[in-house]
């Protein structure tokens, strides 16, 4: 059975594009997954919608709040996301490059695998794919996944390209809170020597069937 795209579009480069397709690199079919159940007759416990108010309520009751401040909320309904949608709801908008290895990994998030959508897209998705393995560069683009607006990173690979969503910057901590308090001075030679040594020892080569 062929995999299943979770994304169709277009990837546009100025005014060069050509129809592609995303999927996941990953799969969550490996993680145990738990139910929670009652401990004397083991039912499956159903989560329902409680309003503090009016107690029990119908789904069809629920709508999107944002809040901007304490309990205070904008309500959002579909006609208000279908309006900010934006071009990148069905484009990958390549926007800047930028070197292999200047993204830092804390940003990145979740992998794809990007592949030509039919034959007609091959060619100028070979060319882009080439020019970048070749510059050693990767793209920052834009693209809509899952009604979210994704900054995403884009690089040659094999005969494919991979994506890789970023986490916005909001989301990621500084370090100031966790490393201020670390001493930056220069530790012992002979224990640094020690350490080095031991690294070499267990230098080898990165292979992730030998971490299952």
């Amino acid at each position: 059975m062929a995999p299943r795209a979770s994304w169709k579009g277009y990837l546009k480069l100025s005014l060069v594009s050509c129809p592609v397709r995303l999927y996941p690199a990953t799969s969550a079919s490996e993680r145990i997954s738990f139910n929670q159940l009652h401990k004397k007759t083991h039912n499956r416990i159903n989560m329902k919608p409680v309003d503090p108010e009016l107690g029990l309520v119908e789904r069809s009751d629920l709508v999107r709040g944002y809040e901007y401040e304490d309990k205070q909320y904008i309500i959002i309904d579909d006609a208000d996301l279908d309006a900010v949608r934006i071009e990148s709801n069905h484009t990958m908008n390549i926007e800047a490059f930028v070197d292999e290895g200047e993204v830092d990994v804390i940003y990145q998030d979740s992998p794809y695998y990007l592949a030509p959508d039919g034959a007609m897209a091959e060619e100028t998705f070979a060319v882009l794919r080439e020019a970048m393995r070749k510059s050693g560069k990767l793209a920052i683009a834009r693209l809509v996944l899952s009604s979210r607006e994704r900054v995403v990173t884009i690089g040659a690979r094999k005969n494919g390209m991979f994506v890789c969503t970023l986490r916005n910057p909001n989301e990621v901590r500084g370090t100031a809170e966790y490393f201020g308090n670390i001493p930056a001075g220069k530790p012992d030679p002979e224990m640094l020597e020690l350490a080095m040594a031991l690294i070499k020892q267990k230098q080898t080569h990165f292979d992730p069937k030998n971490y299952e």
